[in-house]
This record gives C-alpha cells, structure tokens and sequence, in this order.
C-alpha cells in the first residue's frame, strides 16, 4: 500500500515538474522546431518557403516575451 501512495505521489511531482517545465520553455522548444523545419526545407531545395517559414522562431519569441510582460504587468497591477 504504501508503494501505491509513493508512486502516486511521485508522479504528481512529476507531473507538476512537467507543467512548469513546459509552462517555461514552450516558445523556445516551438522556436527551434520551427528553425529545424525552415533549414530542413532550404536543404530540400524549397528555398522561397524556407525564407518565409524564417521569421516564424523570431515572431514566437517575441510574441512570448511581450504575454509574459503583460502578465508580470497585470499581476503587479492586481496586488
């Protein structure tokens, strides 16, 4: 019985360690797909969907760095 409560437990610590993890890094692992895709399309010879597709990481990156200076702001804001 007490295996089944460690485990459990265990688990839940995992998971919440996932959730912060992925809470904190989403838009760099997305960011970097999104380069691995563009060099994967220049090497394949599809140059003008490989420049186009470009500019995704550096969009994702900005985007998540203004939401997280919203959110800072409207948590100072509320406290």
């Amino acid at each position: 019985m007490f295996k089944y409560y460690y485990k459990k437990l265990n688990m839940k610590n995992f998971l919440k360690k996932l959730y912060h993890f992925n809470n904190k890094w989403y838009p760099i692992i997305l960011a970097f797909i999104c380069l691995l895709y563009s060099v994967g399309l220049g090497l394949l010879g599809h140059t003008n969907e490989a420049i186009y597709s470009a500019h995704w990481p550096g969009t994702i990156l900005l985007f998540a760095i203004a939401i997280r200076q919203r959110r800072i702001t409207n948590f100072k804001n509320k406290t």
